[in-house]
């Protein structure tokens, strides 16, 4: 390779896919960017809905498997998918920590890494505002992504919305020297620095 092709071929950004999920047993939301350098465009967006009347444990099987399907169609180096919030209904938690695990799950599955961002930190990052509202994060992804529309859903909005925070994170931690943004937790960095945690007893 000559001097001049090699010059062009590290300025050419980098390319990226990152898909971000917004866990749920009854609706689950996923956005998938391609991250090009500083630039990012929207691949794919929707809301995948589980019937009400299943087994619990049967939603966790096809939240695992239609994720699974997903990963398998677009490829993504990462996922950034939203933590639990606290909340009254201690069942309502437990099923939604579940369905988050499951999510997580299936990306460590393919060996994708796995970052997680509290719900504000991913408002913050998408409107300046962590206390902003479903609607007013779906408007401010409308400039960002620089497109016309985006699905109605809130739950495929708000998994968008965490893809776009990981890339602002990812961007902003690469000119500070690398490291993790404060409100997410590195999954994968679990999973490498504890590889005996996770094997079978």
């Amino acid at each position: 390779m000559s001097v001049r092709s090699m010059a062009a071929a590290e300025s050419r950004p980098t390319e990226r896919v990152i898909l971000g999920i917004d866990p749920g047993t009854t609706v689950m939301g996923f956005g998938v960017l391609l991250e090009q350098g500083r630039a990012i465009t929207l691949l794919d967006a929707g809301a995948i809905r589980f019937p009400s009347a299943d087994d619990h444990t049967l939603k966790l099987r096809e939240i695992f498997n239609r994720t699974l399907a997903i990963i398998e169609q677009h490829k993504p180096d990462e996922l950034a998918i939203e933590a639990q919030f606290f909340g009254k209904n201690v069942q309502s938690m437990l099923k939604l920590g579940r369905a988050q695990g499951v999510a997580i799950a299936a990306a460590l599955h393919r060996d994708i890494a796995v970052v997680e961002y509290a719900p504000k930190r991913v408002k913050q990052a998408v409107t300046g505002n962590g206390n902003a509202t479903k609607e007013q994060v779906a408007a401010m992804l409308l400039g960002i992504l620089r497109v016309a529309g985006l699905p109605p859903s809130t739950d495929a909005t708000d998994a968008i919305a965490v893809a776009v925070c990981h890339h602002f994170s990812r961007n902003n931690a690469v000119q500070k020297g690398g490291g993790v943004a404060r409100g997410s937790s590195d999954w994968g960095a679990f999973v490498r620095n504890n590889p005996t945690r996770l094997k079978d007893p």
